[in-house]
């Protein structure tokens, strides 16, 4: 029994009657803390780098909504445009004007996007861009890789991270084997494994897919050479490379990670900062394979809130405030601080643990390290991350309540947030 120096009274009474309204009292398995144990927190409202429980604690915010965030919670600027959007109604189901607009901020911002499609979260956009990878190459096996979470698609839940890595559960239950008897599975970083599992299987592998820095095993960064092998191998086997960056795009750079790391897959799903904290997901690629999807072409694929005003609205606002100069070397300055003297401080304690950050993405673990991969990431103390995430709650600070799940800066964290940031994690970590 974790004992709380906090509040959490109307906490726990919300959290006990949402056991009795939804599985795990959660709408999605993670924010249950199963895996850091305790009272999961049930928030009021948030702002900037900030959050409010519904018992009145604030907790400077490292999630971030998972991401979508990074110009921090409500800003200003997107709630004046969501306002004026709301006046025009919340739904169309037929073209607006704003999605054409998104459009061509996506298709000039992103190296391999020359079409898109809208749909509505990540999973979707994922599940998507498997039939289209099907459908361009006449084949039907694909690689992902240990620990990526591509969303909870049937076919993508072998050997996936995230919230299945971190509550223990089986790979895909109630997945029919059929269903992923395509999907073959290699670790991150192991150019040698891809390359068997192509010669294993000749002619038969319509593509890979992946996070080009992984987030859903922790944050794990691709080795150099990693990408550019893929894009090699894919090419010479005449597969499809995909990059999944609904965690990295526009987080990493303002084109994603393949701005970053100059490689440009042919294939690429979005969400999360394109929607500004509304649902939303996108796929899109080279203009030749996204002609296939109807109504353009014969791979079928709809939505009813698919380009919806309002989430058009918050992704366009979001974008515009992203391009303006200084963005991303601000993210860079304050998460490299962050994850930099976060691992000093740890070492410092005597605790054995490695992580690093690109741009506004960071992560740790409390292993020696290296980690390459989820295998690698499994090696961590899940207990010891555990107290300390306890810890860091009590202490004003949120962090992902994974050891298996990266963290998350925006432009609204400040130095004064990262100081006291540390000045948590410092009397945390020498307690543990």
């Amino acid at each position: 029994m974790i004992t709380s120096s906090l509040n959490t009274t109307k906490s726990e009474e919300i959290f006990a009657a949402a056991q009795k309204l939804m599985p795990g009292g959660v709408s999605s398995p993670v924010r249950a803390f199963k895996s850091v144990g305790g009272q999961p927190i049930v928030f009021d409202h948030v702002k900037g780098a900030y959050a409010w429980d519904v018992d009145g604690n604030r907790y400077i915010d490292y999630i971030g909504t998972w991401g979508p965030a990074i110009c921090g919670h409500a800003h200003p600027d997107v709630l004046k445009a969501l306002h004026e959007a709301l006046e025009k109604g919340t739904s169309f189901g037929a073209p607006s004007s704003l999605e054409n607009v998104l459009a061509e901020m996506v298709i000039d911002a992103v190296p391999s996007i020359e079409m898109v499609r809208f749909v509505n979260s990540g999973t979707e956009a994922c599940m998507s861009v498997l039939r289209l990878m099907r459908a361009f190459t006449g084949r039907e096996k694909i690689i992902k890789f240990e620990g990526c979470y591509h969303g909870h698609a049937d076919m993508f839940l072998v050997k996936a991270g995230s919230g299945v890595a971190t509550l223990g559960l089986p790979d895909s239950p109630g997945v029919p084997k059929s269903t992923t008897d395509n999907t073959l599975t290699a670790p991150f970083n192991n150019l040698e494994a891809v390359k068997a599992l192509f010669e294993a299987n000749p002619g038969t592998i319509a593509g890979v897919i992946l996070e080009p820095i992984v987030g859903n095993a922790g944050f794990i960064p691709p080795d150099a050479g990693f990408l550019p092998g893929l894009q090699e191998i894919t090419r010479e086997h005449g597969a499809l490379l995909v990059f999944d960056e609904v965690m990295t795009g526009f987080r990493i750079a303002y084109g994603g990670a393949q701005e970053k790391f100059g490689i440009t897959p042919d294939l690429t799903t979005l969400g999360k900062i394109i929607g500004g904290g509304l649902p939303v997901g996108a796929y899109g690629g080279r203009r030749d394979i996204m002609a296939m999807v109807a109504p353009a072409g014969p791979m079928y694929q709809a939505g009813t809130l698919s380009g919806n005003p309002l989430a058009m609205t918050a992704g366009i606002k979001t974008l515009e405030l992203l391009r303006q100069p200084g963005t991303y070397e601000q993210l860079d300055r304050v998460t490299k601080r962050l994850a930099n003297e976060l691992l000093k401080l740890a070492k410092d304690a005597g605790h054995a643990v490695c992580g690093g950050q690109i741009s506004g993405m960071f992560g740790f673990f409390f292993t020696e390290g290296p980690v390459h991969n989820y295998e690698d990431a499994k090696l961590s103390d899940l207990n010891k991350f555990s107290r300390f995430h306890r810890g860091m709650l009590e202490r004003g600070v949120y962090l992902a309540p994974s050891q298996f799940e990266a963290g998350f800066t925006s432009l609204a964290h400040t130095d004064e947030d990262i100081d006291f940031t540390l000045e948590a994690a410092q009397a945390v970590l020498s307690s543990l």
